[in-house]
């Protein structure tokens, strides 16, 4: 009895140790929001780089438009956006819009010579597009430095984030975005370019690899107001 009791305890203590963990990590997503939040909408110029195997893109500008809690478009000057498509964009805002998830902790870690704190977020809503994302926190500026996201149809995406002048609303300079090209889901208006005499088997191998699309923002157009017809 006594040692059965030993054990309850100790597996309170385990329970009560991983409670208190995702509060604290709660709190510091929470903290990462709200300053977050501080942008009600912004308009933001760029050049999008495009590295995909099967891909011919050029460097392109872009514009890119944002309006609280969720609203995200990418416009190309060719008109064409080569980002997967299903509920994936390079705007965290995006992905802690709700408070539907737990946060988890699970340790430290360096990122680009920065101590980060990493956090796994769970969704609670079964429906949701995205199954798990895990988030590297600068603490002491409250900065997402890395965040790798595994979705439902579109496999798992990794981004980078790059400060600068505009770190104040947590809004990046650069985002570097990674993902496998074999859980690509192509956009409308994108075609493929093999050679002709292509086997197939050369096609899979080129599609197996990975895929980067890499944003530079030259300038930002924050809180000017949006209306809603930009995204339609």
């Amino acid at each position: 009895m006594k040692q059965l009791r030993k054990i309850t305890f100790s597996l309170f203590i385990f329970h009560f140790s991983l409670s208190v963990h995702a509060q604290d990590m709660s709190a510091l997503v929470q903290k990462v929001k709200a300053k977050l939040d501080l942008v009600n909408d912004y308009v933001a110029e760029g050049k999008m780089k495009t590295d995909v195997a099967f891909i011919k893109a050029p460097i392109g500008k872009i514009k890119v438009f944002f309006k609280k809690p969720n609203q995200f478009k990418i416009k190309r000057d060719n008109g064409i956006s080569i980002l997967p498509k299903g509920g994936i964009s390079v705007n965290m805002s995006s992905v802690i819009a709700t408070k539907d998830y737990v946060a988890m902790a699970f340790g430290d870690a360096i990122i680009d010579g920065t101590n980060t704190k990493v956090v796994k977020l769970l969704p609670m809503n079964e429906n949701s597009e995205i199954i798990l994302t895990t988030m590297y926190i600068d603490e002491v500026n409250l900065l997402i430095k890395k965040a790798v996201t595994t979705t439902k149809e579109n496999g798992t995406y990794e981004m980078n984030f790059f400060y600068g002048q505009y770190a104040n609303y947590g809004l990046p300079d650069k985002v570097i975005f990674a993902f496998n090209t074999k859980d690509y889901k192509m956009p409308k208006g994108i075609t493929l370019e093999f050679d002709d005499d292509g086997k197939p088997t050369e096609k899979d191998k080129l599609k197996n690899k990975k895929g980067k699309v890499e944003i530079t923002y030259s300038s930002y157009t924050i809180n000017k107001g949006l209306d809603n017809t930009v995204f339609k």
